[in-house]
């Protein structure tokens, strides 16, 4: 059998919920420091969602057969999942960056902002780093957004069906 650790060094996690981590956040980093990242989440969502809603437009419309206004279920899966994934290759950077920012002052302050992270990120690791997470995030990204955007579509359907 393993011995246990000494006491001293067993710690649990940092926070028992969702309120508690708001409390103390707010208490040891201020109102601040409940807004770490949103510069960073600012850019990766203008550009992720411009590219999640126009490329998943633009698939419909390739993806629609000739003498029909809307593509079928298969076109639509195809497109949403295609649409996901895209949106999350532009978004990856920024989250990478959000996340560091985020994560930043547990212990010592790394990082002086949004540039000064994304510099020093690359500096030290390589520009690879700016898409750490970004295959796990397709493989995510893809069948769930097949099934919301066919969701939309439904609901669009039978909105259009109760209104006429």
């Amino acid at each position: 059998m393993c011995p246990a650790p000494p006491a001293g060094l067993v710690s649990g996690p940092k926070y028992r919920g969702p309120l508690h981590c708001l409390a103390t956040v707010a208490r040891e980093e201020g109102l601040r420091g409940l807004y770490k990242g949103s510069s960073a989440l600012l850019f990766r969502d203008g550009h992720s969602f411009a590219t999640y809603f126009l490329s998943y437009t633009i698939l419909c419309e390739q993806l629609t057969p000739a003498g029909r206004s809307q593509p079928d279920v298969l076109g639509v899966l195809l497109a949403g999942g295609c649409a996901g994934v895209l949106a999350w290759a532009v978004a990856t950077p920024m989250d990478v960056i959000k996340s560091r920012l985020q994560a930043d002052g547990q212990g010592q302050r790394r990082y002086r902002g949004l540039l000064h992270c994304v510099v020093t990120s690359v500096r030290e690791e390589g520009p690879r780093v700016l898409f750490k997470g970004l295959t796990l995030n397709c493989c995510r990204a893809f069948p769930v957004n097949m099934v919301v955007f066919v969701t939309y579509e439904a609901v669009l359907r039978l909105i259009r069906g109760l209104s006429t």
